[in-house]
């Protein structure tokens, strides 16, 4: 049993005597001439393939040495305001030490922080963790100040209101 021909004049190339590395395309019968080549425009070495390593096999069954990864892009610039006023707030924290007077510097920082922020929005540079980070600390070294400048202040007026001394420097 064979099967019918193709419709629309089809020929099969290997039926034909062609061999599929023959260029020379035949449709309905008629070879169809092959078409000009155009040039490439591009050279045929690439101007960068000196600057690439070649690949060479790694050691006892290793992947072959390569390009390596692309990574992550580079980081964008830091703003140096906020870095600031995470330190300005940071020293003003530490101040809390000194009878809590020292922790009005961290007003200092936190209004840096804020001012850090803004530029940090309009020139689109990093540094947003450090800005928050004076901020925050900033305002809690300023709000322990001031509560420890009140009960500095109760203390001095409570000690101001006490009665003299009623001890008795008498002989026996």
């Amino acid at each position: 049993m064979t099967n019918p021909p193709p419709p629309g004049g089809w020929q099969d190339p290997a039926s034909s005597g062609q061999q599929f590395g023959d260029p020379t395309l035949v449709v309905g019968g008629q070879p169809v001439p092959a078409q000009p080549t155009v040039p490439n425009p591009y050279p045929a070495t690439d101007p960068y393939a000196s600057n690439v390593p070649p690949v060479q096999a790694g050691p006892y069954g290793y992947p072959p040495v390569g390009y390596p990864g692309y990574g992550y892009p580079p980081a964008p610039k830091q703003n140096g305001l906020a870095i600031a006023a995470m330190v300005v707030a940071i020293i003003g924290a530490l101040g809390l030490c000194g009878y809590g007077l020292g922790g009005y510097i961290g007003a200092v920082g936190a209004i840096l922080g804020h001012v850090s922020r803004k530029q940090i929005r309009e020139r689109g540079e990093g540094g947003e963790g450090f800005a928050t980070a004076g901020i925050i600390v900033g305002w809690i070294a300023t709000a322990l100040a001031v509560l420890a400048t009140i009960a500095i202040v109760i203390f001095f007026v409570w000690l101001a209101n006490q009665d003299p001394s009623s001890y008795d420097s008498g002989t026996y």
